[in-house]
């Protein structure tokens, strides 16, 4: 659609990763999160087949004959735990909140969940041939979740890191992610910081649209760190300004459904060789 009224920005983030301004201030909006389970499983989209076949290609068979076992680290709501699930792998979901692990373990008993950080999950060593971080890296300590996940992973073990991204790349979502404040778009050749126990192996990009009712895209803000943490007042600028775009200045009928443009990253990493 049409953006003719506001020339397009240069579309791609310049950041490596987000920016918290500082530990306190990145404690603050992690926490943020720890009461979002129902809106945050709702609203945020899923991963794509093509994205999870990729992930699954390079994974290992589980040990005598047994379905391979996935850690699925700052899991949230279980969105990528229960994706894998339904793949066949046998799945951990670790989280730090409560809630969002029981949104989780809605889905049935079939998914296993764990309450720890990720940096230390207690698990057991050596015992996953998939570990994956979906959304939730940038929130951890790179150092210390290296190091776990190589402590975790059992030999020829695959880490999938992934994020779900508006495509910024089209005008209209640019302008969307900036009304949103959407803190989790990264510059096209950002690569994430892993400690050296770990090893790229493969990385790739997938675009794909979530048809969501523009009341959700709206409802969608309400999810995000920035919004969760602002002033009531500041928050219903955001959700009103988000109505007239959507409503006004981009023409959509109130309950239309519109193709969300995303672009998932993954990166495949494995254990690094050790040193003689």
């Amino acid at each position: 659609m049409s953006d003719a009224l506001h020339p397009p920005v240069p579309p791609i983030s310049g950041r490596d990763e987000p920016r918290f301004g500082s530990a306190e201030r990145k404690s603050a909006l992690a926490a943020a999160f720890q009461d979002q389970g129902e809106d945050y499983d709702r609203l945020r989209p899923g991963y794509p087949e093509a994205v999870l076949d990729a992930l699954l290609d390079s994974v290992p068979e589980g040990a005598d004959g047994r379905a391979a076992r996935a850690i699925d680290l700052g899991a949230g709501t279980g969105k990528l735990s229960w994706a894998l699930s339904e793949r066949g792998l046998e799945v951990t979901a670790v989280d730090t909140s409560a809630e969002m692990l029981a949104a989780a373990r809605r889905g049935g008993p079939a998914l296993a969940t764990h309450l720890a950080p990720a940096e230390a999950t207690g698990l057991e060593g050596a015992s996953a041939q998939l570990v994956t971080v979906a959304q939730a890296w940038h929130w951890f300590d790179a150092a210390a979740a290296s190091a776990e996940v190589a402590r975790l992973l059992a030999p020829g073990g695959v880490l999938a890191l992934v994020w779900n991204m508006l495509d910024v790349t089209i005008p209209w979502v640019h302008r969307l992610s900036r009304i949103m404040h959407a803190g989790d778009i990264h510059r096209e050749d950002f690569r994430p910081t892993v400690g050296p126990e770990l090893a790229p192996l493969r990385r790739g990009v997938h675009d794909w649209e979530d048809p969501m009712p523009t009341q959700d895209v709206i409802d969608l803000a309400r999810t995000r760190s920035y919004v969760l943490t602002a002033t009531e007042e500041r928050r219903e600028r955001v959700l009103a300004n988000l109505d007239w775009y959507l409503h006004d200045h981009l023409g959509h009928e109130r309950g239309a459904v519109i193709g969300l443009p995303y672009r998932t990253d993954w990166f495949l990493y494995r254990a690094a060789p050790s040193s003689p």
